[in-house]
């Protein structure tokens, strides 16, 4: 065992047993022995081993000189991990490794029985793994007691920040005591952990490993282009071409993940999903499902993306594009772990070449490009592993020799040879036929050149197409463009001229790329649902523009359909002059005369609408109130003529003798006289009639 001198004697042992004959770089780092009792941030690539690095690193923490761990009381380490299946798989690697030591280790995350794992820390543990949420739930009930913590692990840290457990985090380092170790583990060092270890860390020393800025060795990267329609296509040609005992396809979102398992499991793969939607009992068993073997292909969002370590996986492709080079390191870091070999494929589309090679070059990896397996391809590699098969090296058993002996008188060595290829042949999933995507060509400024601004490049043996829509559709080139190479499976170089009319529009497609743009649009000769396609013999002829109307002049009548006021508008346009409104145009000069174009009007009056006060009362003088000076019959009249049509109020001899209303005495009116004139009001009230009020008390 290399370097077990500076390793804890139970930890030594743990490693011999499970087979560690040689460290890695990052675990024999964190052995030096300044790093003993020091705050460590440290930085390494995926797959490099550094789970039991930090394992190894809490060792001298946690046991001190003893080999074995005392009485399991309050949590002794904490260790955090941004997922579920990653803090399992801690769980499970500091299980083995602490198995000598005597460690008991309890498991805090969601998804779990919370009452079980409460018990669990009530009964006792040495170290407690957990994911941020869960912890911090266990902290506020009381139930996780922090005050005998002497190290704190942070595996995985940016992926943590990443999906916004920052609040927790910082939640369960300020609970935790501040005399303590604070270790942080992880692929990359960004600016917000740097920023979180200048907090929560006492002088961290910095490890970083050779390898980190080199491109991961073991992992061969494959960048394959395709068109975007046939991306699923692709997909299930690499797996039937490498054939891999385990591999992952990671998918941008859910949605995909289900389509994509779905699609899989019809083919004939054995399939399994792994995304955030599902409960933890179907995560667990999904990935023991790979370990064992039941499956062979992992359809998963980057929930999968961070610290899973599967024995034999041997190929990730990437079914959706990363969004940044984080992304892609983790989600290639699941294969060529601990010296093992694997294939990272990225399926690019041809519309995302440019942005692919950016993503490559931000994340210093150098792939190879090339086309996805074709089906000829994948043919015959499955004929190559049968040849290859080692059961024909092996001898023939005495159990077998005579039942070799007897197919071979019966059938014949043809035939029998005819029905094992066939039997090989019978369980594997057919290859799909996949779209010619283009040449390929290497990064770096290989495109075709593209044609001077104002120029058009020449079009050889050019074809000319019919698209029914045009200028009334809306049809305009920069969503035209796009559509028909979409469709047809073309670049835009294949395309020359787009001549849009009213009704239709013609596309002028190279003689090479047209064969191909009609095999893809099929027969039914249909793009975009309701867009039909036309192929054209020789150049069309041009629909001649419908001339011009004549111009309207001053005294011409204007065209049928067409008013002065647009014949006007058209001459203000073409004189390039601003046109002013109707209200601001002057009007001819009349001499203050009225103009000629009205009529003249014997009575300006006639057609005013006729007025209440049009009714004066006979005696009245023109030009004053009408009741100023009415004879005072006229103004004891049941109606007043200028007044709403009030109903005259009834007299009390109106009603009938011994009703209410006869024997109720008449209100006073409120204005005006009051209703009996002989309790009109004395010389003390000025003569005026109505009743006084009574005062307030």
């Amino acid at each position: 065992m290399t370097d077990h001198e500076t390793i804890q004697p139970a930890i030594a042992r743990a490693l011999e047993k499970r087979g560690y004959d040689k460290l890695t770089q990052v675990q024999q780092a964190v052995l030096a022995p300044e790093l003993r009792d020091a705050d460590l941030l440290v930085s390494a690539q995926t797959g490099s081993g550094k789970t039991v690095a930090f394992g190894i690193s809490l060792a001298p923490t946690l046991l001190g000189d003893e080999e074995i761990l005392p009485q399991a009381e309050a949590p002794l380490a904490l260790c955090i991990a941004p997922t579920r299946e990653l803090a399992l798989q801690v769980e499970r690697e500091l299980a083995w490794l602490y198995g000598e030591a005597g460690a008991r280790i309890a498991t805090c995350v969601g998804g779990m029985n919370m009452t079980t794992e409460r018990q669990t820390l009530r009964r006792g543990a040495h170290i407690v793994v957990g994911t941020p949420g869960r912890l911090r739930d266990h902290i506020d009930r009381g139930s996780l007691d922090l005050s005998a913590m002497r190290a704190v692990v942070l595996d995985e840290a940016d992926e943590m920040l990443d999906l916004g457990f920052r609040e927790d985090l910082q939640f369960i380092l300020d609970a935790a005591p501040d005399q303590r170790r604070t270790l942080m583990f992880s692929a990359t060092v960004p600016s917000g952990i740097a920023n979180l270890a200048k907090r929560y860390q006492n002088k961290a020393v910095r490890v970083t490993t050779a390898g980190e800025q080199k491109q991961h060795l073991d992992i061969e990267y494959r960048a394959l282009t395709v068109a975007p329609k046939d991306r699923e296509n692709a997909v299930i040609n690499v797996l039937r071409y490498y054939d891999a005992k385990n591999a992952i396809v990671f998918c941008s979102t859910r949605a995909t993940v289900n389509h994509l398992t779905a699609r899989f499991s019809n083919r004939g793969f054995s399939v399994v999903a792994l995304s955030g939607e599902l409960s933890q009992n179907e995560r667990t068993h999904a990935l023991q499902a790979l370990r064992d073997g039941r499956a062979k292909v992992c359809v998963a969002t980057d929930v999968a993306a961070r610290g899973l370590d599967l024995p034999d996986l041997e190929l990730v492709i990437h079914a959706d594009l990363p969004k940044n080079q984080e992304a892609l390191l983790h989600r290639s870091g699941r294969t060529g772990r601990a010296g093992r070999k694997g294939v990272s494929a990225l399926i690019v589309p041809y519309n995302a070449r440019r942005r692919t090679e950016r993503l490559l070059n931000d994340a210093r990896i150098t792939a190879n490009w090339d086309r996805p397996p074709s089906a000829d391809e994948i043919l015959a590699r499955d004929d190559e592993r049968l040849m290859a098969d080692p059961s024909f090296e092996a001898d023939i058993a005495e159990e077998e020799a005579k039942m070799v002996a007897a197919l071979l008188e019966k059938h014949g060595p043809e035939k029998v040879a005819a029905a094992l290829v066939r039997q090989h042949r019978a369980g594997r999933s057919s290859p799909e036929e996949l779209n010619d995507a283009g040449p390929v060509s290497a990064p770096g400024g290989t495109y075709p050149e593209r044609a001077p601004r104002g120029e058009h490049a020449p079009i050889e043996d050019a074809v000319w197409f019919s698209l029914s829509l045009g200028r009334k559709q809306s049809a305009e080139p920069r969503w035209l463009l796009p559509m028909i190479c979409r469709a047809g499976d073309i670049t835009k170089a294949d395309i020359g001229q787009i001549k849009i009319h009213d009704l239709e529009t013609y596309v002028e497609i190279a003689g090479a790329a047209a064969k191909r743009f009609e095999a893809a649009i099929g027969s039914s000769g249909k793009i975009e649902k309701n867009v039909a396609v036309t192929r054209l013999d020789g150049v069309p002829a041009m629909p001649a523009r419908s001339p011009r109307p004549p111009r309207v002049r001053d005294g011409d009548f204007a065209p049928a359909g067409r008013s002065e006021r647009g014949s006007q508008r058209d001459e203000d346009d073409r004189s390039g002059e601003k046109r002013k409104p109707d209200y601001a145009r002057k009007r001819p000069f009349t001499g203050g005369r009225k103009r000629d174009d009205r009529p003249p009007r014997d009575n300006p009056y006639a057609d005013r609408k006729p007025s209440k006060r049009d009714d004066i009362p006979a005696g009245a003088t023109p030009g004053v109130w009408p009741y100023d000076d009415v004879a005072p019959a006229a103004k004891d009249a049941p109606s007043r003529p200028h007044g709403k049509d009030k109903k005259p109020k009834r007299d009390k001899a109106d009603f009938k003798p011994g009703s209410k209303a006869a024997a109720k005495p008449a209100k006073p009116h409120r204005k005006g006289q009051p209703a009996d004139p002989a309790k009109a009001g004395s010389s003390a009230d000025g003569g005026k009639g109505g009743l006084k009020r009574k005062p307030k008390s």
